[in-house]
C-alpha cells in the first residue's frame, strides 16, 4: 500500500528517547537484579569472615522506603534493624523547623541551609548508636535518609540515589514522603515544592560528603530491575562521561496547554492527550543512563556537576555558579493547543531577597516549528497604565472576567528559526502552534504567573496566580518599540567558512548565556574554550561529533536532540551524517558568557 502521509506528519523516527553513555568496558563492578546484587554483597561481607557486620544502606528522598527496607531485611536477615525513623526528630518538630524554608506560599519557597543533622535527634541518635556498639557478633541493617551519619564504623555503605524526575512520579502516584514526614497524601505542588527547597538540598549536600565513603551506588528506578554500581566503577564511568559528548535522558510531561508536535514527529506514546513539556537538559531534574553491557544503570545527571565540576562546567562557569549546571533546554509544544500563561520571571535581585537563589531565569524562545497564526506574546502595549493593567489582572483572577491581553501585551507573529529573547521581567508567553526550544538559566520553577486565560489545570484546580510577585518584578518599559528593537531575532553574522556560517542570535545584553547557530554542509570545527557547551540539532536529520585527535568515539545526533560537550572536550568538530550527507543543517550552540 502507498504511503499516504504527508512529509509534514512523518515521525522523526530516528530521535533517541534513552541516550546512553556505553561503559562497557567497566562492566566487571556492575550486578544487576537483586539476586546478583546480594551475591556480590554476600561475598563481601561473610566470605571467610563472619564478625559483626554493620551494613548501612542511605538514600535518597524518593526511594520506595518500605519496599527497599523489606528486600534488604528479608535477604540480610539481620539481627539488628536501625531506621531514620528511629533518628529523626518526630514530623511535628521537623515540620517547624523547616516552616521558614517552607512558607505557606502554594508554589514558592526559600532554598534551606539545613543538613541532616538538623533533622537528627541527638538524644535518639546516642541511642541507637549505642544499641550498634551492643551487638557483637551478628549483622546490623542501618537504612535510611543519612544512615552513614549513624554507624561509627560500618562494614559496607550503600547508597541508593534517585533522580528526580522518578521522585516527582512517585509524589503524584502517592508512593513517597518528604523527609521525616508521613505526607504522601499531600497535594502533589507541596510535596515537590519541599522537596525543591528543602529535601534535595538536604540530601545533595549529604550526598557529597558520603563520595569517597560508600563502597555501592544502587539504582532503584524500577523497583524490579534494580542495578548497583562499586563505587570505582562509578567514578570510572562518571570519568570517561567528562571527556566525551553526551545527552541526558529527555522527560515528557502533559499540560493543560500542550500539543500534538512531539507526539508525532518524535515518535511518543500516543496514550497521552498531549505532550506540553521535554525536559531534554535541565540537569538537576533528567538522569544519565550508563550502558555496561550487561545492563543499564540510571544515575541523577546532577552527579556528574557534583563530582566532576571543572572538567564539566570549565574553571570560569564554576567559579561563577559552583556546582550547578547554569544552562536549560526544554521544549513548549503548543502545536494544535494551547497559549501558555501569561508570565514573568523575576529580575536577579528580587529572586536572590525573595528566594535565596544566586541568578534568575532569563530564558529565549527559538520557535523549532510553526503552524498557522503561530504567535509569541512579549513585552507590553506603549502607552498603557500599569495601575490599570495590574487592576484589571486582579480582576480577571477574582472575579473570573476576561483579562484584555489586546490591550496591554504585544502579540507578534512567529515562524521556524525565529529567536525572541526574554530577560527577567519580560511579560511575554508563547501562542498556540509553536513549537518552542526554551533556552534559559536553570532556576526553572520561578515563573509568575499573571493570567491563565480562564483555565482550570488537568487537576480540575485553577493554577496558581502570582500577580503579587509579578508586579513587583515586570519592567515597564519594555514595551513594543524596545522589544522590536532589542528582543526579535537580533541574528549577526560572526563568521563563515567554507561551507558553513555562525550567526550570534542572542541573548540579551542582561543574559550570562551566549547563543550562535551554525548553518552548515560540511565540518564545522568548534571548540569549548574551556567552558560547557549545550547544543541541539534544529535543522538536519543527522550529525556526526568527532574529536580531531580522536580523544573521544564518534557521537551521532539526530534532529531535536540536544546534546552536552563537556568543557574539558576542548576541540571538536560536526558535520552532516548519513542522510544529512550533502544536505544543510543547522545548530544551535549556548554557553556562559566569559
Amino acid at each position: 500500500m502507498r504511503d499516504t502521509t504527508s512529509e509534514k506528519d512523518k515521525p522523526d523516527s530516528n530521535f533517541n528517547q534513552v541516550p546512553v553513555v556505553r561503559v562497557s568496558e567497566f562492566s566487571n563492578g556492575y550486578s544487576g537484579g537483586w539476586d546478583r546484587i546480594f551475591g556480590e554483597l554476600f561475598s563481601q561481607l561473610y566470605e571467610g569472615n563472619p564478625g559483626k557486620k554493620v551494613i548501612v544502606v542511605d538514600c535518597y528522598q524518593g526511594v520506595i522506603f518500605e519496599d527497599l527496607l523489606g528486600i534488604f531485611t528479608e535477604r540480610l536477615k539481620p539481627d539488628l534493624v536501625i531506621t531514620s525513623r528511629d533518628y529523626f526528630l518526630s514530623p511535628e518538630e521537623i515540620s517547624r523547623i523547616t516552616w521558614p524554608d517552607v512558607t505557606d506560599d502554594r508554589i514558592f519557597g526559600y532554598l534551606t541551609r539545613l543538613t541532616f543533622k538538623d533533622l537528627i535527634s541527638n538524644e535518639k541518635l546516642a541511642a541507637c548508636m549505642s544499641r550498634i556498639d551492643s551487638v557483637t557478633r551478628g549483622t546490623i541493617l542501618v537504612f535510611g535518609y543519612g544512615a552513614a551519619l549513624v554507624a561509627r564504623r560500618p562494614s559496607l555503605i550503600i547508597y541508593a540515589d534517585m533522580p528526580r524526575w522518578e521522585i516527582q512520579l512517585r509524589m503524584r502516584a502517592n508512593r513517597v514522603d518528604n523527609l521525616g514526614l508521613s505526607n504522601r497524601e499531600e497535594l502533589f505542588e507541596l510535596q515537590y515544592k519541599r522537596g525543591f527547597f528543602v529535601d534535595w538540598r538536604v540530601c545533595d549536600r549529604h550526598k557529597k560528603k558520603l563520595r569517597g565513603k560508600w563502597d555501592y551506588i544502587l539504582d532503584t528506578t524500577d523497583m524490579n530491575a534494580p542495578a548497583m554500581v562499586t563505587a570505582e566503577v562509578f567514578d570510572k564511568a562518571m570519568a570517561k562521561t567528562i571527556t566525551t559528548p553526551y545527552s541526558v535522558v529527555p522527560l515528557f510531561d502533559q499540560g493543560i496547554w500542550g500539543g500534538q508536535w512531539m507526539k508525532r514527529k518524535l515518535s511518543l506514546d500516543p496514550a497521552p492527550a498531549n505532550y506540553s513539556w521535554c525536559f531534554n537538559c535541565i540537569v538537576e531534574e533528567n538522569s544519565l543512563m550508563f550502558d555496561f553491557g550487561e545492563g543499564l544503570f540510571e544515575t541523577p545527571s546532577v552527579n556528574l556537576v557534583f563530582f566532576h565540576p571543572v572538567e564539566l562546567l570549565g574553571e570560569a562557569v564554576y567559579g561563577r555558579f559552583g556546582d550547578e549546571f547554569p544552562i536549560r533546554f526544554d521544549y513548549l509544544d503548543t502545536m494544535e493547543g494551547g497559549n501558555l500563561s501569561l508570565q514573568v520571571h523575576p529580575v536577579t535581585e528580587y529572586i536572590q531577597e525573595k528566594f535565596g537563589m544566586h541568578y534568575t531565569q532569563d530564558e529565549s524562545y527559538y520557535i523549532m516549528d510553526a503552524g498557522e497564526d503561530a504567535s509569541v506574546y512579549l513585552g507590553l502595549k506603549e502607552g498603557i497604565s500599569p495601575k490599570a493593567m495590574i487592576d484589571d489582572l486582579c480582576k480577571a483572577q477574582h472575579e473570573g472576567s476576561r483579562f484584555d491581553d489586546v490591550k496591554y501585551v504585544n502579540r507578534w507573529p512567529a515562524k521556524k528559526h525565529d529567536h525572541f529573547l526574554i530577560p527577567g521581567g519580560t511579560v511575554h508567553c508563547s501562542g498556540k502552534n509553536c513549537l518552542v526550544l526554551e533556552i534559559s538559566s536553570t532556576t526553572y520553577i520561578f515563573t509568575f504567573k499573571l493570567w491563565d486565560w480562564g483555565r482550570l489545570d488537568l487537576d480540575g484546580r485553577p493554577r496558581p496566580i502570582n500577580i503579587g510577585h509579578g508586579k513587583n518584578v515586570i519592567q515597564w518599559e519594555r514595551t513594543t518599540d524596545y522589544v522590536r528593537n532589542n528582543l526579535i531575532n537580533q541574528v549577526r553574522k560572526v563568521a563563515e567558512g567554507d561551507g558553513w556560517t555562525e550567526e550570534a542570535t542572542g541573548l540579551h545584553v542582561r543574559e550570562f548565556i551566549e547563543t550562535r547557530r551554525h548553518w552548515f554542509t560540511k565540518k564545522v570545527v568548534h571548540n569549548t574554550r574551556g567552558g560547557v557547551n549545550v547544543l541541539n540539532l534544529i535543522e538536519g536529520r543527522e550529525i556526526i561529533v568527532e574529536s580531531p585527535g580522536g580523544r573521544f568515539e564518534p557521537f551521532i545526533v539526530h534532529y531535536a536532540e540536544t546534546f552536552i560537550i563537556p568543557a574539558a572536550v576542548g576541540e571538536y568538530t560536526i558535520r552532516p551524517h548519513g542522510e544529512s550527507e550533502g544536505r544543510e543543517c543547522a545548530t544551535i550552540k549556548a554557553y556562559v558568557r566569559t
